[in-house]
């Protein structure tokens, strides 16, 4: 399963120079002696002053995000009776804590579940419940699975429900579960899978510290504090777009980027991905659904 995946698969999160390193020049002979003097300090990324300004911008914002509407809706998905087998998501819906639990659920995914067999995210999670609980039409759903203009799907309004449930929780993927560590292993491959018309890997973008395209930086999901940039604020309210996007979306737009065959909707690469950088991300605190440019 580990090289089908990584064979099939290549991901790059957005295009990017590489940074400029300072060389150090050997010390002159006459001074070769000399006590070698401490190594600098890492330096400290510096924040443009329009990063500076939207993250002002964005702090206002959140105090009334607009991500609570779908929040809302999601909740009213979560509890009604729907679907063809008229059940709701409160009785049938296991996402690892129980039947109906949703407190604290959304931070300890991606995570196995014996009874589909696989590791999920908390999306594909709903995605499998609303199918094989509820009844709903896999090919519906797979229709426009994200959203546009004025239309929101179904699972992004739940998945904005469970996560905001998690607010002010520790992320806490469970790596102890070999199925977890293993599919958190694939996802450390495919981040550094080359591939397509670019030769990119996830890598290319976000395997060092420093990066940055345009006015954004770009994390090192490698570590711990680039890892929590990246998953922090997702799901998340676009205000380019005054939509709702999940980081399902996210990934697929990255291959879209790419210029490279986008993943299936709630795939195995996918789910790989984010069980990789949310587990680097494991131990920081989650704010909940956030605000995106």
């Amino acid at each position: 399963m580990r090289q089908a995946l990584i064979a099939a698969t290549a991901f790059a999160l957005a295009l990017a120079t590489q940074p400029v390193v300072a060389q150090n020049k050997p010390a002159p002979a006459a001074t070769a002696k000399k006590a070698a003097k401490p190594a600098a300090a890492a330096p400290v990324e510096e924040k443009d002053a329009a990063t500076v300004e939207f993250e002002k911008f964005r702090t206002m914002m959140e105090e009334s995000n607009p991500a609570e509407l779908f929040e809302a809706q999601g909740e009213d998905f979560w509890k009604s009776i729907r679907g063809p087998k008229q059940v709701s998501l409160a009785t049938s819906c296991d996402l690892g804590l129980g039947v109906g639990i949703v407190k604290g659920a959304y931070v300890q995914m991606p995570r196995y579940f014996a009874d589909a067999g696989k590791v999920m995210d908390a999306e594909r999670r709903i995605v499998w419940c609303m199918i094989e609980k509820q009844g709903f039409k896999e090919a519906d759903i797979m229709k426009q699975p994200f959203a546009s203009g004025s239309y929101t799907p179904e699972p992004t309004s739940l998945v904005t429900y469970v996560a905001a449930n998690s607010k002010d929780m520790k992320f806490a993927v469970p790596l102890k579960d070999p199925r977890v560590k293993e599919v958190y292993e694939i996802g450390r491959e495919v981040t550094n899978h080359r591939a397509g018309p670019y030769d990119f890997s996830c890598n290319t973008c976000h395997g060092a510290d420093g990066k940055r395209i345009r006015m954004q930086n770009l994390p090192n999901i490698a570590t711990p504090k680039g890892a929590t940039t990246a998953v922090m604020g997702w799901p998340g309210y676009r205000m380019t777009g005054g939509v709702m996007l999940t980081q399902q979306w996210r990934m697929g737009d990255c291959f879209r980027q790419q210029r490279f065959p986008q993943p299936k909707y709630v795939s195995d690469t996918i789910t790989s991905l984010l069980t990789y950088m949310t587990a680097n991300a494991n131990g920081a605190t989650y704010k909940g659904p956030g605000i995106k440019r």
